[in-house]
């Protein structure tokens, strides 16, 4: 079942106060929050046939799949702030299923470490594996402790207004950009010189993009803390996540449209003050909110006449991150028959991340893939089966450079060609032989196969060149002041994952920022609790 009204059976009609390009987490909480506390009537407009970005489904006969969603960490204790974020913005319709002591396994060659949930097990487990290095696991849990008691003060300074953020915007920023500047790589060499402890203690990196030597340690410890008290999966699959926040959009006369493609961003008199439809349907409103990410806004959605060529040639100093190959398997048995597990396999040659990453980028389409990570998510939820009785899900997914798939950039979906399917067919096989390797009783037992390319993200997220987390998690990117919900342009917002944090917790994160912005006050859970909250830009 989709999620949203689709455009192509319904006209939009109305007075909106705000317009949000694009139905990612990021737009959808940005909606929910203005909807629900501050009673705003918000329009979302989402190109795709479905709503919810990165966290939707989509079903074969018999199956269905998430395409971007995991695990999700913090949310099993009711009183963290993301998971009564969580609850905010879905009247608390959103429920979870825990994964179990182990949600990650790292395998490094013919080696096995496991990440168990809770601080404390989690150091013990380490400790067991590297006895010799206990106190650079000790300080490690430290620096990441630290690191991210600075993180509230930057994230809070993107929310007020830049006027105030001139004067106190430095206090606010520099201590954790103290730590954010350094690699992950540099920051954990200070700890230890053994380098398979970093390759295990780095092995999550596909969760954000970027090996050690060039990812901020600032990303690093963010994914780390997620996880260490476990990790959940939502009830019912990841689209439940649109699901259950449109009802709260709608409640203040809101509306989700599904096939609504917009192509531009209107602006007059140097003021955004509306959007353009791919049909020419032109559509008016007070606040602007692109949820396209950074590269679409300022690239794609504005006219080159506008106010945003300098933050254009800023964008200019950021990385695209990295983009991926997804191998959607579907088999005709349960996980408990299957005895698939909820654990998570990141698979490596070796400790190398950096090394085989580059490995990765410099081979051709036709050199083996170094890595993969192999999920399970009909052994996660506890749903899957009353949906699709007698089936089971995995998912294979490796990165995968764009450049490998450019010659067949601009053809249609599905009308690719030969040689296209040839390559398609090759990677298949090769993920699948990664699959029998480490999961060998799923062999012969396979009912469906299908592999999604950089191609496949660009063609149904937008995403340039298939990048899956916007602007990569570098030091340089941590230090991009314009990375804020407000724009240079008036009345254009920016929201989601970009100017917060990639992941679904990020850009989660991200729509509040920018709903906040908007509202004037903070909007969080324990701001918006009891009394108005605070005033944060006024």
């Amino acid at each position: 079942m989709n999620i949203g009204t689709s455009y192509k059976q319904n006209q939009i009609a109305g007075k909106y106060d705000v317009i949000v390009i694009g139905s990612g987490i990021g737009g959808l909480a940005t909606a929910a929050l203005l909807a629900k506390h501050v009673g705003k009537r918000v329009l979302v407009l989402e190109r795709h046939y479905t709503a919810g970005g990165f966290t939707h489904t989509f079903r074969r006969p018999g199956y269905e799949w998430d395409v971007g969603v995991h695990y999700i960490g913090d949310v099993l204790d009711p009183e963290t702030p993301l998971r009564r974020l969580f609850d905010d913005v879905t009247d608390g319709q959103l429920e979870w299923a825990d994964m179990g002591q182990a949600y990650d396994r790292v395998i490094l060659g013919d080696e096995t470490f496991d990440f168990v949930s809770g601080r404390e097990n989690f150091r013990q487990k380490l400790h067991g594996y590297f006895p010799q290095q206990r106190r650079a696991i000790d300080r490690y849990l430290r620096e990441i402790d630290s690191t991210i008691q600075l993180a509230s003060l930057y994230f809070a300074e993107k929310a007020i207004p830049q006027t105030l953020s001139r004067f106190i915007g430095g206090f606010m920023r520099w201590p954790l950009l103290r730590k954010a500047k350094r690699t992950t790589l540099q920051t954990l060499s200070r700890m230890t010189s053994d380098p398979k402890l970093i390759g295990v203690l780095t092995a999550q990196y596909g969760d954000y993009g970027l090996p050690p030597a060039q990812s901020s340690f600032f990303i690093h410890a963010l994914i780390v803390k997620h996880y260490l008290e476990g990790a959940a999966y939502p009830v019912g699959g990841a689209a439940r996540f649109a699901a259950t926040m449109l009802p709260v959009i709608e409640k203040s006369g809101g509306a989700v449209f599904t096939n609504a493609e917009v192509n531009r961003i209107l602006v007059e008199n140097g003021r955004a003050v509306g959007v353009q439809l791919s049909d020419g349907n032109q559509l008016r409103a007070p606040r602007i909110v692109s949820d396209a990410g950074a590269y679409n806004t300022f690239r794609r959605l504005l006219p080159e006449e506008s106010e945003t060529v300098r933050l254009e040639k800023l964008l200019r100093r950021q990385t695209e991150s990295v983009a991926h190959l997804s191998l959607y398997v579907g088999l005709r048995e349960t996980a408990e028959q299957l005895g698939l597990s909820k654990t998570n396999l990141w698979i490596y040659p070796d400790h190398d991340h950096d090394r085989n990453f580059q490995q990765m980028l410099t081979a051709g389409p036709d050199a083996p893939l170094g890595s993969a990570y192999i999920s399970f998510p009909s052994a996660k939820d506890p749903d899957f089966e009353r949906r699709h009785p007698g089936r089971a899900t995995i998912e294979v997914i490796s990165v995968a450079p764009y450049d490998w798939f450019a010659p067949w950039a601009g053809s249609a979906w599905k009308k690719r060609g030969d040689d296209y399917e040839a390559l398609k067919l090759r990677l298949t096989e090769e993920l699948l032989a990664k699959l029998y390797a480490h999961v060998p009783q799923v062999r012969g037992k396979i009912d469906h196969a299908e592999l999604s390319t950089p191609l496949t993200t660009e063609h149904f997220a937008n995403h340039p060149h298939g990048m899956i987390y916007g602007l990569a998690p570098t030091p340089a990117r941590f230090q991009e002041r314009w990375l804020r919900p407000q724009t240079s342009l008036p009345n254009l917002y920016l929201t989601g994952a970009d100017i917060c944090t990639m992941g679904v917790a990020g850009a989660l994160f991200g729509g509040l920022l920018t709903a906040s912005a908007i509202a004037g006050r903070n909007l969080s859970p324990s701001a918006t609790k009891g009394k108005a909250a605070k005033s944060i830009s006024r």
